[in-house]
């Protein structure tokens, strides 16, 4: 019978073949973007490292971090969904009110500072890729990307037994976007209580902002999708905070975004809040001529006591 020095070495080799084979089949297994489930991951060749590509743009994209919201909007056109609405809270933060599009990124993957439609309307936007003036044809310009440099995430909590403590509740955000969103500490510069509502201040300049850091607005983005129960995290559920073992269920969330630069929209964006005090104006000056009308009419004694009465019903009776 043949002795084992004579069969090892085949032997060996068909080992050392099925492990590879195995290792391979398990590395593809989990070839997956942690922090980014709209991708599609595949080795890069033969035997190769994972390497994944954000859907819609085919981007590569570093999955041990989190991806830009530009790429990320980008992904979610393949899978539309219904587009999210802001509040504007006061008059230079701009809300999102165009909802989804699909944006223009440069090669970093960045929001365009011009941004444009099917029916060839084109806009600025911001850092963030919100819409900061009226929308134009192509001949639009949009000199640089103005960066969003502050933003308010304004939360209101479901009732609870008693109110969380701050001091608490301060620690375990600015640990969740620590870890989570991996959002370097010094870019979360407060975090106010008033039960129940919750703000969460992010701010980070041009000049602030490190190679390798994230993007306040990045984070802002996967925190918004995760209190959505819509995480951008691969095999993870929406968001799940405790505060003190207390679960903390977020019922409203609010973005604003304040850029460096002031929005540039014309009259025509009025708000319904400022038409609404422009109509009060109106109706006081009206008030006022009333008045002195009255008062002539008492002075010259030709004045005689009326009721006051709704306008509809004064515009009925026959003039005095």
């Amino acid at each position: 019978m043949a002795s084992g020095p004579g069969l090892a070495p085949p032997l060996l080799r068909l080992l050392l073949l099925v492990a590879s084979v195995a290792h391979l089949a398990a590395a593809q297994g989990n070839c997956t973007c942690p922090t980014n489930k709209m991708t599609v991951c595949g080795p890069d060749g033969p035997g190769g490292r994972c390497q994944c590509r954000a859907l819609g743009s085919g981007v590569v994209v570093d999955c041990s971090t989190l991806t830009s919201k530009c790429l990320l909007l980008k992904a979610r056109m393949s899978v539309p969904k219904a587009g999210r609405k802001l509040v504007k809270p006061s008059e230079h933060a701009i809300v999102d009110n165009d909802g989804l599009y699909d944006p223009e990124c440069d090669h970093e993957g960045r929001f365009k500072a011009r941004q444009c439609n099917q029916s060839s309307e084109c806009w600025c936007v911001n850092s963030v890729g919100v819409r900061r003036t009226d929308k134009g044809d192509q001949s639009l310009r949009c000199d640089e990307v103005v960066r969003t440099h502050h933003i308010l995430i304004d939360l209101r909590h479901r009732p609870t037994a008693r109110a969380f403590n701050h001091s608490d509740l301060d620690a375990e955000l600015r640990r969740l976007f620590r870890e989570r969103y991996r959002l370097h500490p010094r870019y979360v510069a407060a975090v106010h209580y008033e039960e129940p509502t919750i703000q969460i201040e992010l701010r980070q300049n041009a000049s602030q902002k490190g190679p390798g850091d994230v993007d306040i607005a990045d984070a802002a983005y996967y925190f918004e999708r995760d209190v959505k129960g819509e995480s951008l995290f691969a095999g993870r559920s929406g968001l799940d905070v405790r505060v003190r073992g207390e679960p903390l269920h977020v019922e409203r969330t609010l973005i604003y975004y304040l850029d460096e630069k002031p929005p540039r929209f014309s009259m025509k964006r009025l708000t319904a809040g400022l038409i609404a005090v422009v109509v009060v104006v109106a109706v006081a000056l009206v008030a006022g001529v009333v008045v002195l009308v009255i008062t002539n009419r008492r002075k010259s004694g030709k004045y005689r006591k009326v009721e006051l009465k709704e306008l509809g019903e004064m515009r009925n009776e026959p003039s005095l």
